[in-house]
C-alpha cells in the first residue's frame, strides 16, 4: 500500500505565503523519504480551509522540487465553467511534461456553495463532469480532435502539448456518496475515498462493491485504473500526548465538521446548525441514515475520540498510525491520501511527523518505496 499526501493549503495561524512554501518543503522532505504521491485539491472560496484554487500552479512548482514523487492533481474540477476540458487537457499535458511523466489525474465536481459561486447549474454538474471526462482522453490521443456534444461543442483542433506518459496519466474521481464508486466503476477510473464521512469497514464494502463493477466497465480512457485511494486526516508525533499537544486532535475535528458542512450542501462556512435541529432535517439524509455519527457531526458535537474510535482519522505515535492504517490496507485500499498540514499544526511538526513515517510507517506498508540518500 502506498502512502501519499493530500494538500489543501490550509491557512489557520499561517499566511498564504507561509503555507504555501512550508508544504513544498515538506514535500521535498517527503519525496526524500519515499512518499508514493503529492496530492493537491482545487476548491474555491473556502477560506482558511482550503487555499488550493490554483493547484496546477502549485504542482508544478513542486514539480520542479521533486524527483521521484507522483504528482496528483486531485483534483481538477471539469463541471462549466470551473474549467473548460480543453484547458484541462492543455494543462494537464503541460504539467506531465513538467513533471517528467508523474501526473496522476483525479476528477471532481465540487460542492453546491462552490458551484453556485461559478454559476455552475447543480442539477447539471454530474453530466457536465462525464462528457468532459469521456472527451479529455481523446484530445491526448489524437491530433484532430472534434466533438459536438450536450455542453460544449469543438471544432476540429490538434489539443497541445500532449502528456508524456502513454496512452496518458491515470485518471481517478473523488467519491462521496455510494453511487460515485459505482460510476467511478463503470468509467474504468480510480476512486479516491473519502473518509470524513464513513467508518473504514463502509469503505471496504465501496471497495468491493467498485471491485464488481469493474468488471462491466466501459471505460473512458485507454485503459482501466483499478485502484482505489482512501483520505483521511493524519499526524504522527513521537508519543500519543505529544500529538495531541502539536494540534492533531484539534485538526481532526476541526477539518472533518467543516468539510461535512460545506460539501453537504446544507451550509455556508462559519454556520453552523443548532442542536434542536431533529435529525430529518439535516442535509444529505442518504449519509445521515447510513451513518449515525453525522448528526453529532453537523451540530459540532463530536469529540475526536468519536472519529477515532471508526478510525476515520489518524493521529498517534508510529505504532498506532501503522495500526490504524492496517485496518485500511485490509479494506483494500492501495493507497491512502494523508492530509498532515491540518489547522494549527506547526510547520516542524508537520515535518517531524513526515520523518516519522518515513523512518517507521512506509517501510512496513510499501517496503520497495525508494529513499533518497542525501
Amino acid at each position: 500500500m502506498k502512502i501519499d499526501l493530500l494538500y489543501e493549503i490550509q491557512c489557520p495561524g499561517r499566511s498564504e505565503y507561509e503555507a504555501y512554501w512550508e508544504a513544498i518543503e515538506q514535500i521535498e522532505l517527503a519525496d526524500r523519504l519515499g512518499f508514493g504521491c503529492v496530492w493537491a485539491v482545487e476548491h474555491h472560496f473556502l477560506t482558511g480551509f482550503a487555499h488550493s484554487s490554483a493547484p496546477e500552479v502549485f504542482l508544478s512548482a513542486v514539480a520542479q522540487h521533486t524527483e521521484r514523487i507522483r504528482i496528483g492533481h486531485g483534483v481538477v474540477l471539469l463541471p462549466s465553467p470551473f474549467n473548460h476540458p480543453v484547458r484541462v487537457a492543455e494543462r494537464i499535458g503541460a504539467l506531465d511534461i513538467l513533471s517528467k511523466g508523474r501526473v496522476e489525474f483525479g476528477t471532481g465536481r465540487s460542492s453546491p456553495f462552490e458551484q453556485e459561486g461559478f454559476e455552475v447549474p447543480i442539477e447539471e454538474s454530474r453530466a457536465m463532469w462525464q462528457e468532459a471526462l469521456e472527451i479529455i482522453p481523446k484530445m491526448w490521443a489524437t491530433n484532430r480532435f472534434s466533438h459536438r456534444g450536450k455542453y460544449w461543442t469543438i471544432p476540429e483542433r490538434d489539443v497541445i502539448p500532449k502528456p508524456i506518459q502513454r496512452p496518458h496519466p491515470p485518471i481517478w474521481m473523488a467519491a462521496t456518496s455510494p453511487q460515485s464508486w459505482e460510476i467511478a466503476a463503470r468509467n474504468g477510473v480510480g476512486c479516491l475515498g473519502l473518509t470524513i464521512f464513513v467508518s473504514v469497514e463502509q469503505i471496504a464494502e465501496r471497495i468491493e462493491t467498485y471491485r464488481k463493477g469493474l468488471a462491466h466497465a466501459r471505460p473512458v480512457g485507454s485503459f482501466v485504473n483499478d485502484q482505489v485511494g482512501a483520505f483521511t486526516v493524519v499526524h504522527c508525533a513521537e508519543t500519543q500526548q505529544r500529538a495531541i499537544d502539536n494540534g492533531g486532535t484539534r485538526a481532526a475535528v476541526d477539518y472533518l465538521s467543516y468539510a461535512f458542512k460545506v460539501f453537504a450542501g446544507g451550509l455556508e462556512p462559519g454556520e453552523a446548525f443548532s442542536a434542536g435541529v431533529p435529525d430529518s432535517e439535516l442535509p444529505y439524509q442518504d449519509m445521515v441514515r447510513a451513518y449515525s455519527l453525522l448528526p453529532k457531526l453537523l451540530r459540532g458535537q463530536v469529540e475526536y475520540e468519536d472519529m477515532d474510535q471508526e478510525d476515520m482519522v489518524i493521529v498517534g505515535d508510529p505504532d498506532k498510525c501503522i495500526r490504524k492504517l492496517e485496518h485500511y490496507q485490509r479494506a483494500g485500499c492501495d493507497r491512502v491520501l494523508c492530509l498532515m498540514q491540518g489547522g494549527e499544526i506547526p510547520h516542524q511538526a508537520v515535518l517531524r511527523s513526515i520523518e516519522l513515517f518515513g523512518e517507521h510507517v512506509i517501510p512496513h506498508f510499501d517496503p520497495g518505496a525508494v529513499r533518497s540518500r542525501s
